[in-house]
């Protein structure tokens, strides 16, 4: 098996699923049809009471072959090899070169299921795993597929090879938004497994994915440069830019001011500014709490007023009390004090 992801993401360069993980997927597959089928079961053994003897039995072989036989070849056709116990095991079903799978394979492997899984009680499934030295059963010997694992744990994840020094930088100005996803990670998945290649066969798939790279982003790679250096190159540019834009997200998210960060009293809109909810009061200001007539807020002192001239006489303190009082018996409001 090689170390690439189709363009249908199936994972290629992971191990064939053994016997216990396979035993546990279809365990959780056939709980699942079976609760189904007995549901269904007896929803048609309501319905066809008063049927005939011939057509009850034909309603029931129906339903057998239709929910324990049809449905997993229809998941597993629609869902190009991951069933529910598969998908929760973290496998899936690819053919031998590693392309998705077609309703032909599904319905192979689920015809010989029948009699393998279902007639035997996987007996002969389990016997057929143990011999074969990538696990497979019958079904997937006569079908021509095989059963991959799709997770592996994060410990034995491969990390992919830094680019030579004289190439860090050197594709800064580099166009990556047309490139898929896909694409990424069959350059990702060539890098981390180049040196387990033949020296041929990896020079001539570098040079297919760096013309793949070259069609996408429209820049050639510089003269000189070999196919997997300007592979690499890449890879480590755009890893550079994913972490120059978390590390930009996450200092703008503790900047003051900013949401997420620490808050700025006095700023203008924020908690706590001069007039705001939460912030100090002005007095004397039109339409805020603690408001008062205009004639009276010019002989109100300012707090933060210069400090009088030496040549000035000092100012008389302010009285209040008389111009409100004065105010309310010619207006008949009081404002507030």
């Amino acid at each position: 098996m090689s170390g690439l992801v189709t363009g249908d993401a199936v994972v290629l360069g992971l191990q064939p699923a053994r016997l216990p993980s396979r035993a546990l997927a279809v365990l959780i597959d056939l709980v699942v049809v079976w609760a189904v089928y007995l549901l269904i079961s007896i929803g048609l053994a309501v319905a066809t009471a008063s049927l005939d003897e011939a057509a009850t039995v034909a309603v029931s072989i129906a339903s057998f072959l239709l929910v324990l036989v049809g449905a997993p070849i229809a998941v597993e056709t629609l869902s190009h090899g991951r069933s529910l116990g598969k998908l929760a095991c973290g496998l899936r079903v690819v053919r031998d070169d590693g392309g998705p799978v077609r309703f032909r394979h599904a319905l192979v492997r689920g015809a010989m299921g029948v009699v393998e899984i279902l007639m035997t009680f996987g007996v002969v499934a389990c016997v057929a795993s143990l011999v074969s030295e990538r696990g497979r059963r019958l079904g997937d010997v006569f079908a021509g597929t095989l059963v991959v694992r799709e997770r592996i744990p994060a410990a034995r994840a491969l990390a992919v090879p830094p680019p030579p020094p004289w190439l860090v930088g050197r594709f800064a100005g580099l166009d990556l938004s047309a490139v898929p996803e896909a694409l990424w990670l069959e350059i990702r998945q060539y890098l981390t497994r180049s040196r387990e290649l033949d020296p041929v066969v990896g020079r001539r798939l570098a040079e297919r994915l760096a013309d793949e790279l070259v069609t996408r982003t429209g820049t050639p790679p510089p003269a000189g440069v070999p196919a997997d250096a300007f592979l690499a190159g890449v890879v480590a540019e755009r890893q550079a830019r994913d972490a120059r834009r978390a590390f930009a997200t996450g200092a703008a998210a503790g900047a003051p001011g900013m949401p997420g960060g620490p808050a700025v009293p006095g700023a203008l809109g924020m908690p706590g500014a001069l007039g705001m909810p939460g912030g100090p009061a002005v007095p004397g200001a039109p339409g805020m709490p603690g408001a008062v007539p205009s004639s009276v807020s010019q002989s109100v002192a300012s707090p933060v007023s210069s400090p009088p001239m030496p040549s000035a006489p000092a100012p008389s303190p302010p009285v209040v009390a008389p111009v409100v009082e004065a105010e309310s018996r010619r207006t008949g409001f009081a404002p507030p004090a």
